[in-house]
């Protein structure tokens, strides 16, 4: 959550949503195959609509985690996402942009691979 301090951050978080239509790879998957144009403008709209300010929710380009995707990063804490429907997206923004609080059953962990990886850290929570 940007505290307005301006602690040597131009946006506080900066969001990157991969965007990228590379097509599908065997076995991974495309971000884009899986309507991530949509949840991106809606991402925007709920930040605009919350009133939200001082953040950038930016279009990136693969960020190599295909088949985990929708995939988005929040920095600068480097919170991976996997980011599946509108209400995913609306979580992110009042969750951890406005609350400052990680959506842990979104959370992209480093050792998940598959869509299950994630499937398995909800139960777990």
């Amino acid at each position: 959550m940007n505290d307005g301090s301006g602690a040597g951050l131009l946006y506080d978080p900066h969001i990157f949503v991969c965007l990228d239509d590379k097509g599908a790879e065997p076995g991974r998957g495309c971000c884009a195959d899986r309507g991530v144009m949509e949840l991106f403008v809606h991402m925007r709209a709920i930040a605009k609509e919350n009133g939200v300010t001082g953040i950038r929710i930016n279009k990136s380009t693969c960020l190599d985690r295909c088949e985990l995707g929708p995939i988005m990063v929040v920095y600068p804490e480097g919170t991976w996402y996997a980011v599946r429907t509108k209400e995913d997206a609306e979580e992110i923004v009042r969750r951890h942009i406005i609350e400052g609080r990680r959506v842990e059953r979104l959370v992209v962990r480093p050792s998940d691979r598959v869509p299950g990886d994630l499937a398995l850290a909800e139960k777990t929570e």
